[in-house]
């Protein structure tokens, strides 16, 4: 099993009816624990009861929490979540908040020095105290993961320019695919020829890029591999990318052929995309049965 580091936001997605604890690298991260990764989180929190809660539930799921930073005035994070009437989720995301200010330290370099991979995305970069401990940090990681988890107005094209030259694997929907291959310059219309441009703009060797309910492609060491998705009945799709990753990473990271890592991955997202919540549990042998339902 590997060791992964997981860099950003942890907070509460705040629904109509309920809150649920969520931030896409602490999705990612607890999806990486689920299958037997040694995973640690950096980030910060509030001292406050929000804080006291997510730090005992990250713990609670076997996460390293010794790196959540405990800040004296920021509140813990909070994001406010609106589903449409197919369950797609917007976000408004309150400014400042503890992840925001994630400071430095020599614990944190020896940490990320030592991990197999270090995951991260767009959105921790907003404010200069923690864009500033990312970038230190990406100096000394050995395995860069890049999910661009693109939330307007918090990111620029600079951001991400940089950000994508410093990654291994970066991962994108459809969408911010597009978008980012109009800012590198692309004339490019198609989705394997931009996704070609990327790798070889910014030299990375490793890109996913998610299709919502038609799944996914992945481009690994020059081959391009396909799953077209599974049909569901999607419940909300708060952190089905998320598990996605996590779940594509740890196959990859486990040395399972492409082919089989992406098909598994998006079995993964589909089945958190028909549950509520961003982390719900799920076995093997429920992943196992979704993709493969005579087996017996």
């Amino acid at each position: 099993m590997a060791k992964i580091t997981c860099f950003g936001e942890v907070l509460w997605d705040v629904f109509p009816t309920h809150e649920k604890i969520g931030g896409a690298p602490l999705n990612v991260a607890l999806r990486l624990k689920s299958f037997n990764h040694e995973v640690a989180m950096i980030s910060a929190i509030g001292n406050d009861g929000y804080g006291k809660t997510l730090l005992d539930y990250i713990s609670e799921n076997g996460v390293v929490t010794d790196y959540i930073q405990v800040h004296p005035t920021l509140q813990t994070g909070k994001v406010q979540v609106t589903l449409n009437e197919k369950g797609s989720a917007s976000y408004e995301i309150s400014y400042p908040c503890a992840w925001d200010k994630i400071v430095m330290n020599e614990k944190l370099k020896d940490l990320v020095a030592n991990s197999e991979a270090f995951v991260f995305g767009s959105l921790v970069a907003r404010d200069a105290v923690s864009k500033d401990t990312l970038f230190q940090l990406l100096e000394v990681s050995s395995y860069n993961v890049f999910d661009l988890n693109l939330r307007a107005p918090h990111y620029t094209k600079d951001l991400l320019i940089h950000l994508m030259n410093k990654a291994d694997f970066i991962k994108f929907n459809d969408d911010e695919l597009y978008e980012v291959s109009g800012y590198l310059g692309s004339k490019y219309l198609s989705m394997e020829q931009n996704i070609r441009f990327i790798s070889k703009a910014t030299n990375t060797k490793h890109i996913c890029v998610t299709k919502g309910n038609h799944g996914a492609v992945l481009f690994y060491n020059h081959g391009l591999y396909y799953n077209s998705g599974y049909l569901i009945k999607v419940k909300d799709t708060v952190g089905a990318g998320d598990s996605f990753l996590g779940t594509l990473i740890s196959q990859l990271l486990n040395q399972i052929k492409p082919q089989d890592a992406i098909d598994y991955a998006c079995a993964v997202g589909a089945l958190v995309a028909q549950s509520e919540g961003a982390n719900p549990k799920i076995s093997p042998l429920e992943i196992e049965s979704f993709m493969n339902p005579y087996l017996k």
